[in-house]
């Protein structure tokens, strides 16, 4: 078993994470499955819930939550199960579907479980941080020095600051790539935009944007996770028609929330963990 997971309360790039393992596995020959509690679901059920066998998506979004749905959809050949008992769910994974290696999503906390490999994503804003309430972290920032590695997301200088805090930890970097705007025929470098996201820490996915030559008009924050209304969309309908935007863009994750809905496009996210040979290598010796 293979936990992702994270110190401070909201998100941190966890469940990119989680997919650019899958794919890893998937290319070395194994048979990953995810395992996910489905948090924010509309329609919690009881026992496990397969989102995807590996072959086909199973599960309406309102059944499984938005990041199952979104890593389902996304990562065909891995299955993809919520379960709050996510011992039951990996049993479910192993004995029903075959599947060789368990992904656990945000499993640092989740003690009941043990695991093989436990991977820490640790922005360097979380070493200037304080344990809850005063700040954002679920536990203190030594509790890191438990985990097998580091993930640090953003810039080398990042990963330099992270480092010299957990010298004797190996330590990665995660860089984030946004493709091209997906669910639409490509508008011309410069057209305008109404940007929306349900997301934590959107103004990473509003820069993205930008720096791909598009003019963001408006950008509209809703919380992690939202679920949107009638009266949202006919909101950013209208923002949309009185700035003459081009188009609508929306995240993958908020995607999954919306649809069908015509004129939007999506600006598709991966994540890479480098070096990719070292991680690589790093990970098959601990398998």
């Amino acid at each position: 078993m293979i936990s992702v997971g994270n110190l401070s309360v909201g998100g941190s790039g966890k469940t990119p994470v989680v997919a650019a393992l899958a794919r890893l596995l998937l290319e070395a020959g194994e048979r990953p499955a995810i395992l996910s509690r489905g948090y924010a679901r509309r329609r919690s059920a009881d026992g496990v819930v397969v989102v995807s066998d590996g072959i086909r998506v199973l599960e309406p979004v309102e059944r499984s939550g938005d990041e199952p749905q979104m890593l389902a959809r996304a990562l065909p050949g891995v299955p993809v199960l919520v379960c709050p008992d996510r011992h039951l769910a990996g049993r479910v994974a192993e004995h029903q579907l075959n599947c060789t290696v368990v992904l656990l999503d945000d499993g640092f906390q989740h003690l009941a479980l043990g695991r093989d490999v436990d991977l820490l994503m640790l922005p360097a804003s979380d070493l200037d941080d304080a344990v809850l309430p005063s700040g954002r972290l679920r536990e203190p920032l030594d509790a890191a020095s438990s985990a097998d590695c580091l993930l640090v997301p953003g810039s080398d200088e990042d990963v330099v600051r992270v480092s010299e805090t957990f010298d004797r930890m190996p330590i990665f970097r995660v860089s984030n790539r946004y493709g091209p705007l997906e669910g639409i025929d490509a508008p011309a470098a410069g057209a305008r935009v109404v940007a929306v996201a349900g997301i934590a820490r959107p103004a990473r996915f509003f820069t993205a944007l930008q720096a791909q030559g598009y003019e963001v008009v408006r950008a509209f924050q809703f919380p992690d996770h939202h679920w949107f209304t009638p009266r949202d969309l006919r909101r950013i309908r209208a923002v949309a028609r009185d700035t003459a935007a081009d188009l609508v863009v929306t995240t993958g994750k908020d995607a999954v929330r919306v649809e069908p809905e015509a004129g939007w496009a999506v600006l598709p996210m991966t994540a890479a963990i480098e070096p990719a040979a070292r991680f690589t290598s790093w990970l098959r010796d601990r398998l």
